[in-house]
C-alpha cells in the first residue's frame, strides 16, 4: 500500500525536498484540500507509536510540515468548538460554537430518511476557508462527511454544500442542505449492511507482544467487555449502533468520503475544492478506554492504516502535485482518575460542583421567584441572568463570589476566574486565562470560570470516564501536519494554534480570508513560488 503511494508521490517528495526552488518545475495550483480531523487525537500519540506507523500518518510525518506544539487555544475542549475552530481560523469566542450543547441542534432542520435530532450551523457565527474559495472561485464544491453531526457540519460554517454524518445506521444530512439524499448516498447506504457484518469483530492489527498495554483495565469500559476481540452485536440494528465505538466507524467514514471524491469529481476542475473529514472513533474509544489503553492503541494504528488506503486510493484518482492535505484534532483528553493514581498521581480524582451549582439555584430561586436564573453550568463554565436577577434586587456580585468561594474549596479545583479577573490576566504567560478568553464570546452571561487541577475530570467517581473539555495540554494538545505543494516539510517546534491552519491553507491557496482571524499563516511552512 505505503509503497504504492510513495512511488506515485515521488515528483512531489523530490519538490518538497529540494533545496533549489529556482531549478524546480513550476507547481500548479492546487486542486483539492483534504482536511482531516481526528476527533479526541492527542499529540502524543504520534509519538509514542511513531515505529509502529505504515500508513498515511507516517506519510505525512515524512512527507509534511510537523507542528509538535500545536494547541486548541480555547476551553472547553470539545468537538463542536473544536471543529468549528479547524476551518474558521478563530476560536470559540468568535464563531459562537462555545459547547457541545445547542452546538448543532436545531428542530427546523429535519434529517433526510431516519429519526434524530435536526441539526445545522445556524449558530455558526462567521466565515471559514470555504466561504473564502468561493469567493474567488465561485464554482468551487465542497464536501464534508463524518460519524457526527457537528463533525460533518462545523467545518464548512454555514455553506451549503455537500454534508453528511451517521445517524440510525446510514449516512444521512439535513433539510438545512438538501430535501433528499443524492443517488449516491443512498447507494452507499444500501451496501452499509453487509458492511458491517463483515466486521463483525475487532481484533488486535498486530501480534499481542506488540502492545506494552495491559488488555484489561477494572476502570475501563464501565467494567464490561474490556478484552479483545470486542465483538459487534448480532442484531443488525444493535450492530450499526455499536459500530460507533469501532474501528471500522473510521473505514467506512472514508470509504463515503473517496465515493464522494469520484461522483462529485471534486478536484478534477481548475479551481480548488475541499473536502473535509472527521474521523470519530478515537473519541469513543478514547472515552471507553482511556488514552493509554491497548485499545486506543489499536485505534491508532488502524486510523493510520485506513488514511493510507485512502490516499492511496486518492492519489490514484487525482494528481497528488495538485492535493494539500492537513490532519489535526479537535481536542485531546485526560486519562481516568484511576489511571493517574497508578502512574504517580495519587491525588487524581474526578470532581462535580453539581451540588453546589443545585443549591444556587435553589437558593436564586428563593430570593428572584422562578426563573432560568443559572442558564448553564457546563464544563466549567457558568452563566447565568444578570440582568434578571438586578431588576429583582439581587446583588448578583455578592452571589457570584460567595459560589465561587464555595467551589474554590473543592477538592480538586485549580482556580476559579471571573470576566473580570481574566481580563486582567497575562495572557501571554497565563495559558489557562488565555484559553478561557479565547472560548467566551460577549453578550454570553458568563459569571463564572473553573478550571480543575491537572489530571482532574468532570465527573463522578467511582468510575469516571477518560474526559475533555479543560483548558489544560492534555486536552489542548493535538497534532498537526500539513503536507502538499507548496508546504516545505520538516518538524517544527513553535508554539502554534489550530487557528493557523485556515489562513496557511488559504495563503497555499492564493486566496484570502473574508474577516479578521485569531490565526496567523504558518508562513514558515510556504513556498510562494510557482
Amino acid at each position: 500500500m505505503i509503497p504504492q503511494v510513495a512511488s506515485l508521490l515521488s515528483p512531489l517528495a523530490l519538490a518538497l525536498a529540494s533545496g533549489a526552488p529556482a531549478a524546480a518545475p513550476p507547481r500548479p495550483a492546487p486542486a483539492l484540500v483534504v482536511v482531516i480531523t481526528v476527533d479526541q487525537c492527542r499529540a502524543d500519540y504520534l509519538e509514542r507509536w511513531r515505529g509502529q506507523l505504515t500508513g498515511g500518518v507516517a506519510w505525512l510525518l515524512a512527507h509534511g510540515a510537523d507542528f509538535t506544539r500545536a494547541f486548541q487555544d480555547h476551553a472547553m475542549t470539545e468537538t463542536a468548538p473544536g471543529h468549528a475552530t479547524v476551518l474558521s481560523g478563530r476560536n470559540p469566542h468568535s464563531t459562537g460554537i462555545v459547547r457541545n450543547e445547542e452546538g448543532v441542534e436545531d428542530s427546523t432542520a429535519g434529517l433526510i430518511g431516519v429519526a434524530g435530532p435536526g441539526a445545522s450551523p445556524r449558530r455558526f457565527r462567521g466565515t471559514e476557508l470555504f466561504d473564502w474559495i468561493r469567493a474567488r472561485y465561485p464554482d468551487a464544491r465542497a464536501l464534508s462527511v463524518s460519524r457526527k453531526d457537528r463533525g460533518a457540519i462545523l467545518p464548512l460554517g454555514r455553506a451549503r454544500q455537500q454534508v453528511y454524518w451517521y445517524e440510525g445506521g446510514r449516512f444521512t444530512t439535513s433539510r438545512y442542505y438538501a430535501d433528499a439524499l443524492p443517488g449516491w448516498v443512498e447507494a452507499f447506504d444500501a451496501g452499509l449492511p453487509a458492511a458491517i457484518a463483515a466486521d463483525s469483530a475487532w481484533t488486535l492489527l498486530l501480534p499481542a507482544r506488540d502492545y506494552a498495554e495491559p488488555d484489561s483495565e477494572p476502570y475501563e469500559h464501565g467494567g464490561r467487555d474490556v478484552v479483545f476481540p470486542h465483538r459487534l452485536p448480532a442484531t443488525p440494528a444493535r450492530a450499526a449502533a455499536a459500530i460507533e465505538g469501532m474501528p471500522f466507524m473510521d473505514s467506512l467514514t472514508l470509504a463515503l468520503a473517496l465515493d464522494g471524491v469520484t461522483r462529485l469529481r471534486l478536484g478534477a476542475g481548475p479551481q480548488p475544492d475541499l473536502l473535509a473529514i472527521s474521523l470519530s472513533t478515537t473519541d469513543a474509544v478514547g472515552h471507553a478506554f482511556g488514552p493509554d489503553s491497548r485499545e486506543i492503541h489499536d485505534q491508532v494504528l488502524r486510523v493510520d492504516r485506513y488514511l493510507g488506503r485512502f490516499l492511496d486510493s486518492l492519489f490514484r484518482l487525482r494528481d497528488p502535485r495538485r492535493i494539500v492535505i492537513a490532519l489535526t484534532a479537535d481536542h485531546g483528553v485526560t486519562p481516568y482518575p484511576a489511571w493517574s493514581r497508578a502512574h504517580g498521581d495519587p491525588a487524581a480524582r474526578a470532581v462535580s460542583l453539581d451540588s453546589l451549582v443545585a443549591a444556587a439555584r435553589a437558593a436564586l430561586a428563593a430570593r428572584a421567584g422562578p426563573g432560568d436564573w443559572i442558564r448553564f453550568f457546563s464544563v466549567g463554565m457558568l452563566a447565568m441572568d444578570r440582568a434578571g436577577l438586578a431588576a429583582r434586587g439581587v446583588n448578583v456580585d455578592s452571589v457570584v463570589a460567595a459560589l465561587a468561594g464555595r467551589m474554590r474549596a473543592t477538592p480538586g479545583v485549580l482556580r476559579v476566574d471571573t470576566p473580570r479577573s481574566l481580563a486582567a490576566a497575562d495572557t501571554a504567560r497565563d495559558a489557562v486565562a488565555r484559553r478561557w478568553r479565547n472560548a467566551i464570546p460577549p453578550g454570553l452571561g458568563v459569571e463564572l470560570v473553573v478550571t480543575l487541577a491537572p489530571g482532574d475530570v468532570w465527573g463522578r467517581e467511582p468510575l469516571p470516564d477518560a474526559e475533555h473539555g479543560q483548558p489544560s495540554d492534555a486536552d489542548s494538545h493535538v497534532p498537526l501536519l500539513i503536507a502538499g505543494p507548496g508546504v516545505r516539510r520538516g518538524r517544527y517546534t513553535g508554539r502554534v494554534q489550530v487557528a493557523d491552519l485556515a489562513p496557511t491553507l488559504a495563503r497555499l491557496l492564493g486566496v484570502r480570508p473574508l474577516q479578521q482571524l485569531d490565526g496567523r499563516a504558518l508562513k514558515e511552512i510556504v513556498s510562494d513560488a510557482r
